[in-house]
């Protein structure tokens, strides 16, 4: 099938050069002598891999028919590239990004700089086309399996043939999720170019004119500043996150004491910062994944300093202790004891009815105006405890507000459990 490309420009001559130019590769194509054209076709046409667009139109420039498009929620998906003939500042290039911009490409066109721009796009279409057909496909499978199931079909042979479709469906949705957790790390490590040229504009900007600007000026372009700084934090997160599939299975014995303290002198500045307490009691050596089991603690350590009471200084004790398997402990592990480590603070502490919520990908139960963060810690903490067979949970008693009682979001009398070790094992 032959992919759909929407060019933009007022002139009939651009659109037939941009026709000519890229007709052999085998698109079509639908054009549009203005903004306002463009729009009406996008009102009934969304299945367009790319859109080719001229900066310079009469009454909807390029900009502002671009901030357009990516207002419908069906259109955000489509990429945008302008083309332009004049080279405009770095204000106007921002601009061109935040209106959805994928990309420039400037007068006189580079013809096989068009098509290889181009032939990209088309690419990461269809396969993100073939990803949704794929998901379809298994849904449907799913569905029709269910169906068969529920009609108790006896037949020992039938069942035989049954499990080897779901087993092949499991394998499927595996994949799938493996190219989704790939795709996360593409898209957020592709982020990360135009998220340099903002932070990186917005410091030339500062140094040439902060001397012509005024105080709302330069709060503005500190806002610009830390917004910047929390979309990198949201991207290396993902990043991570989406890296742990990938992480080979390095378990080895490692002194929990001494992997706290490492993670206690990464924070000191904050520690300090804050005047926070740490009290960390002797752990025991276990099995673990060490690179993994750093941001673990990391994150709670970092969480229970953030969610911190006003003008109380955050108090965080970490302890452990051996308990017997039970029911109440949902781990696969078949090992008889655990180790459970408790993590508790004196913070602003949290509605116990939202504590397995907590845990879940880019949740936050606070204002990100008061409390800065991306929502991704916990759920990364979360899957790594996964890894070690183990789970964690929160505990919130916010009543009593007792020094190290007062539970916080830091997953406080929160279980890190992981198969005790001995020295033989």
């Amino acid at each position: 099938m032959n992919q759909k490309i929407l060019l933009i420009d007022d002139r009939e001559d651009n659109l037939y050069a941009l026709e000519s130019l890229l007709e052999p590769e085998g698109y079509a194509f639908v054009k549009a002598h203005s903004g306002k054209e463009a729009l009406k076709i996008l009102l009934h046409e969304f299945d367009f891999a790319l859109i080719l667009m001229d900066v310079q139109m009469p009454n909807l420039n390029g900009f502002e028919t671009a901030a357009l498009i990516f207002e419908r929620e069906r259109l955000k998906h489509i990429p945008i590239i302008f083309i332009t003939a004049n080279s405009y500042g770095e204000e106007n290039i921002i601009k061109g990004y935040r209106t959805g911009a994928i990309d420039y490409i400037y007068k006189p066109i580079n013809p096989e700089l068009l098509k290889a721009k181009v032939a990209v796009f088309i690419d990461l279409y269809n396969k993100s086309q073939q990803l949704i057909l794929q998901e379809q496909k298994i849904l449907a499978i799913n569905k029709n399996l269910q169906n068969e199931i529920k009609e108790r079909i006896v037949s020992e042979e039938k069942i035989s043939v049954l499990n080897g479709q779901l087993l092949r469906n499991i394998e499927g949705l595996e994949k799938a999720n493996k190219e989704l957790d790939r795709f996360a790390f593409m898209a957020s490590h592709d982020l990360q170019e135009p998220l340099r040229k903002i932070k990186t504009f917005c410091n030339l900007f500062y140094k040439k004119h902060s001397h012509l600007l005024g105080n709302d000026d330069l709060r503005d372009i500190l806002r610009i500043e830390q917004s910047a700084n929390r979309m990198q934090e949201l991207i290396n997160d993902i990043l991570d996150f989406s890296k742990l599939n990938t992480e080979k299975d390095e378990f080895r014995q490692t002194s929990l004491t001494s992997l706290v303290s490492e993670v206690i002198e990464d924070l000191g500045p904050l520690i300090h910062e804050k005047n926070a307490a740490v009290h960390v009691e002797e752990l025991p050596t276990l099995t673990v994944h060490e690179r993994l089991m750093k941001p673990v603690f990391s994150n709670l350590l970092n969480n229970a300093i953030k969610y911190s009471r006003k003008n109380v200084a955050p108090v965080i004790h970490i302890f452990a202790d051996t308990v017997a398997k039970t029911d109440a402990i949902p781990t696969k592990d078949t090992s008889s004891r655990y180790c459970r480590i408790y993590v508790k603070d004196n913070g602003i502490g949290f509605n116990q009815q939202y504590a397995e919520q907590i845990f879940e990908m880019f949740k936050r139960l606070h204002n990100s105006r008061d409390y800065e963060g991306t929502g991704v810690g916990l759920a990364l903490c979360k899957r790594i405890m996964e890894k070690h067979n183990g789970f964690i949970s929160a505990l919130s008693d916010t009543v009593t507000a007792r020094p190290l009682m007062a539970i916080g979001v830091a997953a406080a009398v929160g279980y890190i459990l992981g198969r005790v070790m001995s020295s033989s094992d």
